[in-house]
Formats: structure tokens, sequence, C-alpha cells
């Protein structure tokens, strides 16, 4: 008689977690499910707040801009009628509640520095100071955009949305975005063309 010990004997490997995709936790969430929304949350509220710092320049209006955002979002799930458009949904409530902050706070606020040191500038203290030099001269630069340049700008370049994106996100047309986002370039190269 043949012992079969080792089959079957090996430990069960958990099953994989199962990543759901943003279409199927927007309906859960509408349903109720409170964990989906977190999940949205925890997906989408690093990206939404780098926009409002990168617009506003200050820690805590972004911070403001965020939770609401997400409130509002949680409030108005069943409202969404496309559920693959949720995430264009929190570019273009984020970028208008910015746009509303700016505009009411005229004069621009100086620039908070997203203070991320490059790899080269951890070992040469003179390349730091030329990379904090230039992250100065670019905050300085975007401020003098207007606030819809400075949106189509850094929904463009800093979070890689489509021109399409961008046209829904900012209540324009594409060409208008291409026409902003240019401008913004042409502007943004003048400012730092002492750093080339």
């Amino acid at each position: 008689m043949t012992s079969s010990a080792g089959v079957g004997s090996q430990p069960a490997s958990p099953a994989p977690e199962v990543v759901l995709d943003d279409a199927t936790l927007v309906v859960r969430a509408r349903d109720g499910d409170i964990r989906a929304f977190e999940v949205l949350v925890r997906r989408y509220q690093g990206p939404m707040y780098h926009l409002a710092l990168h617009m506003l320049s200050d820690r805590g209006d972004a911070e403001d801009v965020v939770q609401e955002v997400f409130l509002t979002a949680w409030r108005r799930l069943g409202q969404l009628r496309d559920d693959p458009a949720f995430v264009g949904w929190l570019y273009r409530t984020t970028t208008n509640r910015c746009l509303n902050i700016i505009r009411a706070r005229r004069p621009v606020a100086e620039a908070d520095l997203d203070n991320r040191a490059s790899a080269e500038a951890a070992g040469s203290p003179e390349r730091a100071a030329q990379v904090s030099e230039q992250m100065i001269a670019l905050a300085s630069a975007l401020t003098r955009l207007t606030p819809e340049q400075r949106a189509c700008w850094l929904l463009r370049e800093v979070h890689g949305r489509s021109y399409q994106e961008i046209a829904r996100a900012t209540g324009t047309t594409q060409t208008a975005v291409r026409g902003r986002i240019a401008r913004a370039r042409a502007q943004l190269a003048e400012a730092m063309s002492p750093w080339k």
C-alpha cells in the first residue's frame, strides 16, 4: 500500500486580493457600501490633493478642497450616470473648486513648493540649491499664469490628463484647452529660460 501523504498536505495559499475597477466601486458605493467608497478615496485623494496644492499653493486650502470634493462625491453619487466617468468628475470638481478659491482671493498668494528633492540633489549641495532655485522660479511663474491656464497646464503636464478630459474638467472646448496650454507653456518657457 503506497502512502499519499504528500498529496494535498501543502497549506492552501491565500486567495489573491481582488482589485475592483472604479465603475464597480462606484456602483457599490452608490448602493451604500462605505468600504467601496473608502477605496475610491484612498485611490484618488493623493492626485486630487496634488492638483489642488499646485493650483492653490496652500496646503490648508488644498486639504479643505479635497475634503469638500469627496464629501460632495459621496452625497452626489446617485446623480452620476456614467460610472466610469467618476475620475473625470473628481478632476472637474477639484479644478472648479480651486478656480473659485483663486478668483475669490486675488491677488494670488506665493507658491508653497512641493518639496520633492531629486535624486541628484540629494548628493550635491550645489545641485540641491540649483533645483531649489528652479522650483521657486517655476512656482513663481505658475502664479503669473491665469487660473484657467494654470489649471489646464497642471492637468496636462502634472496629472497627464487628455485634452478631452481637461475640457470637461474646466467646462470649455478642447481648442480652448490647447490654446491655454500653449500660452502657459510659452510663458513658462520664457520664465524658465535662465535655467536652460
